[in-house]
């Protein structure tokens, strides 16, 4: 039993080698076929016919080739097939598909002989263009109203279309990239939105056939609106007096951005004095009240996304009182002549103060051919005057209440004209003239001083008598020779031209020096 198995192993074996001989024999005797050539346009359009041509140079006698169209790694799906008898260039017609795009190759085959092995072209690369059709915007962020600083995202979507370009408009116009502004194939995405980027968004899907033919499709506009988030309002208020004894502050809530309608509330302190919505960026508040400090107030501005907040001011109204003071300072040009004046007008106390000004009793208005005026209330009001034949004359200023003009209260009146403001004023001379005064006194002290010094020091001496001691003294003195070894007629001759040069410079001053010698002698012995 054994033995018979194996034999009919060896059998199988056998066979089984001289099978692999036979098939490796054939396909060394095999002929091949030359490299088929693939032509035909590059690009085309979905649905249209185009044909392709595939061409063998080098063609064996009497055999039929198959040459077969297939797209590139997909030989599973072919084409399009063509037999050619006698060499003839083949042709493929084709309906262009989307899914034709890509990179054709012709396959050539034998027919009838299996011992010609098949050959492929090269690759012949394939556009098709499907025109664009469908566009439709889409807002794929969320609302198309929301507040500034959020991210608006946009999708270009079509219903057909290949290898296209999208354009974006706003309003009519291209959208612009920027840091915020970011347009990447069907999709534009908007960081940080501000109310400039509200408007009428649309998309335009544009695609080219062979450079000659354009196809175009325009989405419908969808509106989109950036709400501007409402700025930190201001609070200011006014005072009205009705009848004579009813007094009414006004107070007025301003914010300078925001998307209205806003939601404008006043608080005193917590305590919710008033509210309305408006559709604008400011209000108003009609509040009864009693003169003197009322306590503090506050606007609250909300309109959808956050409450922002003003300052807190106080309510105090304080009736104007006096004194009103007006002083002035000036502006000087070449030679230090004043060519310009600032008058200042303060009165003593008062919150909502209302300032005139009058020249010659004149009412003078905001601004005229030489002055300016400007209220700086409660503070001060300034007039702004150019020095000259026109501004001259006499000022003054009243003040009232803005809200009660029963009583008003003036200041004094001050002349002016270009010879006053340019005239020393007393105080300045005063000082002059005094530190001129305190410089003399103060020399003179010293000069005395000095004398008393003197007298002190030398006694009753004059200083004649002084300089006539160091003379005497310098001509009584003998030079002492002893310490010398010359030839004494040398030096008696040195000494005789020493003398005799003294003698020639003072022999005229001896009869006087004696006198004076003599005089001053006398008066030491009296006075001992």
């Amino acid at each position: 039993m054994f033995a018979s198995v194996f034999v009919l192993i060896l059998g199988l074996c056998h066979c089984s080698q001289e099978s692999r001989l036979c098939h490796c024999s054939q396909e060394s005797n095999q002929s091949h076929l030359g490299q088929p050539q693939l032509f035909g346009p590059s690009e085309a359009l979905v649905k249209r016919v185009v044909e392709f041509n595939c061409k063998l140079l080098t063609y064996p006698k009497n055999e039929s080739i198959l040459l077969q169209l297939y797209k590139e790694d997909n030989h599973d799906n072919l084409l399009s097939e063509y037999t050619s008898l006698a060499g003839e260039v083949a042709t493929f017609p084709m309906i262009i598909k989307v899914n034709h795009e890509g990179n054709l190759e012709c396959v050539a085959k034998a027919q009838n002989n299996s011992k010609i092995g098949p050959t492929v072209s090269n690759t012949h690369h394939l556009k098709v263009i499907e025109p664009v059709k469908g566009a439709q915007l889409v807002v794929t962020s969320g609302p198309v109203e929301f507040f500034e600083g959020r991210t608006l995202e946009l999708q270009c979507k079509l219903t057909a279309g290949n290898h296209v370009s999208y354009t974006w408009l706003l309003n009519g116009q291209p959208v612009s990239q920027s840091p915020h502004h970011r347009a990447t194939d069907n999709q534009l995405l908007i960081n940080r939105t501000t109310a400039a980027d509200s408007g009428s968004y649309r998309c335009v899907a544009t695609n080219t056939f062979n450079n000659t033919q354009v196809f175009r499709s325009n989405s419908s506009e969808v509106v989109i609106t950036v709400k501007d988030v409402v700025s930190n309002p201001d609070i200011s208020f006014s005072v009205l007096k009705e009848d004579s004894h009813y007094y009414f502050a006004v107070f007025t809530c301003r914010s300078i951005k925001g998307m209205p309608p806003v939601t404008f509330s006043l608080y005193n302190r917590t305590e919710l004095v008033a509210n309305t919505t408006v559709d604008a960026r400011n209000a108003t508040f009609r509040v009864p009240l009693v003169l003197g400090h009322l306590g503090m107030l506050q606007c609250q501005a909300n309109n959808g996304d956050q409450v922002v907040y003003s300052e807190w001011i106080p309510l105090e109204v304080v009736p104007v009182g006096g004194p009103v003071v007006l002083h002035y300072d000036s502006d000087t040009g070449e030679n230090y002549a004043v060519i310009g004046l600032r008058l200042y007008c303060k009165a003593a106390r008062g919150t909502h103060p209302r300032y005139q000004w009058f020249l010659n009793k004149t009412l003078l208005n905001d601004s005229g051919s030489f002055y300016y005026v400007q209220h700086q209330p409660p503070e001060q009001s300034i007039v702004l005057l150019s020095v000259g034949r026109s501004s001259a004359g006499t000022y003054h200023c009243e003040v009232s209440d803005s809200f009660d003009s029963s009583t008003t209260i003036s200041s004094k009146r001050k002349y002016l004209d270009k010879e006053v403001v340019n005239r020393l004023p007393v105080l300045v001379v005063v000082v002059i003239f005094g530190c001129f005064t305190f410089l003399v006194l103060l020399v003179s002290v010293c000069c005395w001083a000095g004398v008393v010094f003197r007298r002190r020091q030398y006694g009753e001496k004059s200083l004649l008598s002084l300089e006539m001691q160091r003379v005497i003294a310098a001509y009584e003195g003998e030079l002492d020779v002893s310490q010398y070894d010359d030839d004494a007629d040398v030096v008696n001759t040195a000494r005789g031209g020493e003398f005799d040069q003294a003698s020639e410079a003072s022999v005229d001053e001896w009869p006087q020096i004696g006198r004076k010698k003599k005089t001053l002698e006398d008066e030491a012995v009296e006075e001992h």
